[in-house]
């Protein structure tokens, strides 16, 4: 993580942070800015509120812009096309027949959430919504219910797998920094996981997709639904959308399978996720593409109309991360952690709690857990703790930088952004859930702390 260029006044930041929100959503909500221009100037008004030197803002607004684009530029763009054409071919309608033939309609979201689940101890939260968002929209539109009802499910399972469950980023990440073997991590980790996922999931996708109805995406709406005769055979998409998961798990297990050394680094290059991304657009292209008879013209219309919406969406995920990094080059962390270090409290409650500040200050769930994780890895006695009360520490971590998702996050408009949705039902649905995913990592972790 790079050091902070400029370090403010604490109160003052403080002050400055909580206008700046309160100023976004107001820029929003009442006055119906677009997100974009309204999150730039939230961003401005927080460094200059902060006291930043402006040569310092404008250098870290233009950092947090490449910052933020650098990791999911490529998977975006590539997640659109990807899903274009699995789309258009009739591949997510294919799936979409046979999950509801297999579960019904009221047991669908189930098998999407352990889909994400899986695929979120594989991927990054990003890669695994763009690939597997487009199986939600195919089955609400055949079953004509909110598309909530199918997303939140999937974007429950990828959270709870990339914060609970190795191999996944983010708990190898904070377990390496607590010293947390594995393999306790992951008997710990998988219940926790498969229970938020349930909760935030399946419990709240049926509340709020009977509650709100949103419907398809507009390029989506554009498209003619293919004759069930003509679709493309299950296994056949269903190896597509595998393709880019298993290269990129094959690529995280290489590095802990001895005696490889020979095919490692092609495990790493094909395992790298736009590189994965890309194989399945090809293999896409081919088997759902010219195998179903679309000429390489009709191809390139396709592609051209499923990027048409990433413009939009990296630009306000841009303004996302800006906020991000002027609150953390402000010195917003460095505020949060201590002062919680001396309450008192249970030390898993104090990691969620300094997790969950520094997550709804700074934005960003990687930022929140990398400096959690150096924070109690620092206290006294940490060290000494059992392995079982440290894999439940982590859980607390990753809980609490996964709760309280708004909109100085890049996730909160990436998922706005792809279910055309506005900022309040962002906040009533992909918040929620995230919080729901966030108290029950804690509610384990105090659980199996009392054990350990």
């Amino acid at each position: 993580m790079m050091e902070a260029a400029f370090t403010a006044e604490p109160l003052r930041l403080v002050i400055a942070a909580a206008a700046g929100i309160v100023l976004l959503l107001l820029l929003i909500i009442k006055f119906k800015l677009h997100p974009v221009i309204s999150l730039l100037i939230s961003a401005l008004f927080i460094g200059l509120g902060a006291g930043m030197p402006v040569p310092t803002l404008v250098e870290t607004v233009e950092k947090g812009a490449g910052e933020t684009l650098q990791g999911i530029v490529l998977l975006i763009g590539l997640g659109s096309l990807f899903g274009g054409i699995l789309e258009v071919s009739g591949g997510a309608q294919c799936v979409a027949h046979t999950l509801i033939d297999k579960f019904g309609d009221e047991k669908a979201g189930i098998a999407l959430g352990i889909t994400g689940l899986v695929v979120g101890t594989a991927v990054f939260f990003e890669a695994g919504v763009v690939i597997l968002i487009p199986l939600a929209f195919g089955l609400a539109k055949k079953t004509k219910k909110s598309t909530l009802y199918y997303v939140i499910p999937i974007l429950a399972g990828l959270a709870t797998g990339f914060a609970y469950i190795p191999p996944s980023a983010g708990s190898v990440l904070v377990a390496n920094l607590l010293n947390v073997d594995l393999g306790v991590m992951i008997a710990v980790g998988v219940p926790v996981g498969i229970l938020s996922m349930l909760l935030a999931g399946i419990a709240w996708s049926k509340f709020i997709g009977k509650r709100i109805h949103t419907g398809l995406p507009s390029n989506l709406q554009e498209t003619q639904e293919a004759d069930k005769g003509n679709l493309p055979p299950f296994s056949t998409v269903l190896l597509i959308i595998l393709v880019p998961l298993v290269l990129i798990l094959c690529s995280t297990l290489s590095g802990y399978i001895p005696g490889i050394d020979g095919i490692r680094p092609v495990l790493q290059f094909l395992g790298t996720p736009f590189v994965a991304l890309t194989i399945a657009v090809l293999l896409a292209m081919y088997f759902l593409g010219k195998k179903q008879g679309y000429t390489g013209e009709q191809l390139k219309k396709i592609l051209d109309r499923s990027l048409r919406p990433t413009g939009q969406i990296l630009l306000v995920i841009t303004g996302g991360g800006i906020i991000r990094w002027v609150l953390q080059d402000c010195g917003m962390g460095n505020i949060i952690g201590p002062a919680l270090e001396k309450s008192g409290l249970p030390l898993v409650i104090v990691a969620f709690l300094i997790a969950a500040l520094i997550r709804a200050s700074v934005g960003a769930a990687v930022v929140s857990m990398t400096m959690t994780a150096g924070i109690m890895a620092a206290m006294p006695g940490v060290a000494q703790l059992s392995p079982l009360y440290l894999a439940a520490m982590v859980c607390a971590i990753n809980g609490g930088a996964t709760a309280f998702s708004h909109v100085n996050d890049s996730g909160f408009w990436l998922v706005g952004s792809l279910l055309e949705i506005d900022e309040k039902t962002t906040l009533k649905s992909w918040t929620v859930m995230e919080t729901i995913i966030g108290f029950t990592g804690l509610l384990c972790a105090v659980i199996i702390s009392l054990f350990a």
